[in-house]
């Protein structure tokens, strides 16, 4: 079954309604049975592209992910990355700030976690934090110690939209290849998969006092999330508003989306050093020893 990337695929520039955006769609596979063949293939055409990728050194691929609690993230990063080669994938997950990092200004900390060139690296939230919970949080805001006319400043989103933008520019002209997923979620799939936790002991941990606080906050994060879309979707650093409410249509979409992206890159293996006949007479030379 085909899929069409480009459907959920946030034009630079737009107006983003996430009311509009759907949560679900209708299955991107006829059965469990597909959807694993189709997860497969995409999970081995990427591990070749991998490989591509680290020997053609050239370029590197940062994939963001942000979304609301419990809308799969690490279980989209777990399958999705599965046949990936450990030692050419970073995985960074981006939490309560640093003392040290609050003294810097607020790209200082991930963009000591870029990838290199021929490796994959994977933001588990991210920059984006710093237009989203930190916009949903004032108070967070203030202890980042900005000055005054900054801090105070009506523009202060846009200037940080600018920022981010211009940093993603910045990346993909050095070779960095940025892909972005919004995992969207509804507020019914996320009361379900709360309760699910409640009800497994085993996944008790995963649930804080703070989730529920976060809920409640549902309004303002759309409200956020609908602005930083619309603002630093570029068509060279994307944003995708994937349908999350069914796991495994989201998974299938963003392994899509990266396989798409790699794949238009024209990798290519170097040249050997060697030419074929010396290739040839060190083959011989290796035969008889």
């Amino acid at each position: 079954m085909t899929i069409d990337t480009d459907a959920y695929r946030v034009l630079p520039g737009s107006q983003v309604k996430l009311g509009q955006w759907p949560t679900a769609v209708a299955p991107l596979y006829r059965d469990k049975d597909d959807y694993e063949d189709q997860l497969a293939a995409h999970v081995k055409r990427l591990s070749e592209l991998q490989d591509l990728l680290y020997a053609d050194n050239r370029h590197a691929l940062l994939l963001v992910f942000q979304a609301m609690d419990a809308a799969g993230k690490d279980g989209v990063i777990k399958h999705v990355m599965s046949g990936v080669n450990p030692q050419g994938c970073q995985v960074f997950s981006f939490k309560h700030p640093s003392a040290l990092e609050l003294d810097h200004d607020f790209l200082w900390r991930t963009t000591q976690c870029l990838p290199e060139r021929g490796r994959i690296g994977i933001f588990n939230r991210s920059y984006y934090e710093e237009v989203l919970i930190v916009r949903v949080h004032p108070e967070i805001l203030k202890a980042q110690s900005l000055p005054g006319p900054v801090a105070k400043g009506p523009r202060l989103w846009q200037e940080r939209f600018d920022s981010i933008v211009n940093l993603e520019r910045h990346l993909h002209r050095n070779g960095t290849q940025v892909l972005k997923f919004f995992l969207h979620v509804s507020k019914d799939e996320q009361r379900r998969r709360f309760l699910a936790r409640l009800d497994d002991p085993r996944k008790n941990w995963k649930f804080t006092a703070a989730d529920m606080q976060e809920r409640e906050l549902w309004p303002r994060y759309m409200h956020a999330y609908a602005e930083a879309l619309g603002a630093t979707s570029t068509e060279q650093s994307p944003w995708y508003a994937v349908p999350a409410d069914d796991k495994r249509n989201a998974r299938l979409i963003v392994s899509q989306a990266i396989v798409e992206r790699l794949g238009a890159l024209k990798l290519r293996y170097p040249e050997p050093e060697l030419g074929a006949a010396e290739l040839r007479k060190v083959r011989e030379r290796l035969s008889r020893t």
